[in-house]
């Protein structure tokens, strides 16, 4: 008999089941649930207030929750302390000692577990390899510049091989130039070690840059859990929608003509595809306007702040006295503020339509 082999998924490593956490009147996290895989990032985003360190703290044994529990690969950690977790921590202040050269500050933990000494060098050697600071041993930790200071940190993260990695805003003391640098460079070294991470961070383009799954959060809830460009594509709700930067939003309502569905809004009635019925709030994406005429659907308004952003000009159109943001390539043909313009879209691409509940 033909034997069938068949390819198992990829190992759930970190189980967040059912979290919910109070403080007083206010409800921190109501049912927080998802999963992080094996060699997997997971960004957790969102407002501030909206949880994301609350839960961090939880998953870590700092904190415990009302109800609910923290697995991995199966087991509960419900009470199992913090040390005994084999996970890592990285926070906004680095805290790196100001005594210690870099070499100490990072063997600090197996020195603690009395790791024998030509071990402790080789692997502070290799993570220092990995980070991007070959040979800095010796250097005084004063004279790191910032990013330096986030390298450091994060090699003394790694360097006992922590289960998960857990980073709660990382990158967010440092000006945003050196954050748009190392955030690449943290998602290499991320990878290049193998290393499960949960990331927390209220910066969507950052969370974006990491990801390979991004859970949002708002008021202790999860709104959506989706890979960076399932977000983006198809956010669930006004509030993804918001949190995205995707702010054309009008009360709209879905009409039956025939076999088609249309949708009247106060700038037009257009085709639209959706399972909707009666009033709901309708997004015109920004990145799906242009100015071929050949598109199926038309507005025309008013230019009232064109701003060029490199590849794209963002311009803000007034249309029927609703202000709406819509990103051009620079290559088009855009007229200058105060005059009018006719902008083009396929409504299967830049419509979507969102219940009012949301």
């Amino acid at each position: 008999m033909q034997r069938i082999h068949l390819e198992s998924g990829p190992t759930i490593g970190l189980e967040v089941k059912d979290i919910h956490k109070s403080f007083g009147p206010t409800k921190a996290l109501q049912g927080i649930s998802f999963n992080v895989h094996s060699q997997e990032i997971v960004t957790l985003i969102g407002p501030s207030g909206c949880g994301k360190s609350t839960l961090l703290q939880i998953i870590a044994g700092l904190e415990k929750p009302d109800r609910g529990n923290i697995y991995w690969e199966g087991k509960n950690l419900s009470n199992l302390p913090t040390h005994r977790r084999d996970f890592g921590l990285m926070f906004q202040d680095y805290a790196l000692f100001p005594h210690r050269n870099v070499f100490d500050n990072i063997a600090f933990s197996l020195q603690m577990k009395h790791v024998p000494k030509n071990e402790i060098s080789e692997r502070v050697k290799e993570v220092l390899e990995l980070v991007g600071l070959p040979g800095f041993e010796k250097r005084d930790v004063n004279t790191l510049s910032g990013g330096e200071e986030q390298r450091v940190a994060l090699a003394r993260s790694i360097i006992h091989r922590p289960r998960l990695l857990m980073l709660d805003e990382p990158l967010g003391s440092l000006e945003r130039n050196l954050r748009e640098r190392l955030v690449y460079d943290l998602r290499n070294i991320l990878k290049d070690s193998n290393q499960t991470a949960l990331y927390v961070t209220h910066d969507q383009e950052e969370a974006f840059v990491l990801a390979d799954q991004v859970v949002l959060m708002n008021a202790g809830r999860l709104e959506q859990i989706g890979s960076p460009a399932e977000l983006y594509q198809k956010p669930k709700s006004v509030f993804v929608a918001q949190f995205l930067g995707m702010h054309n939003l009008l009360d709209a309502k879905i009409i039956n003509q025939g076999k088609d569905k249309w949708v009247e809004t106060k700038i037009g009635t257009f085709p639209i595809e959706s399972n909707l019925i009666g009033n709901i709030t309708l997004l015109i994406r920004p990145d799906f306007i242009n100015i071929d005429r050949n598109s199926r659907c038309q507005i025309e308004g008013r230019i009232i702040e064109k701003i060029f952003r490199g590849n794209y000009h963002r311009i803000t159109v007034n249309v029927n006295d609703s202000l709406l943001k819509f990103e051009l390539k620079t290559n088009s043909l855009i007229p200058e503020p105060g005059k009018k313009v006719q902008l083009c879209f396929d409504p299967e691409k830049a419509l979507q339509a969102f219940n009012n509940e949301n």
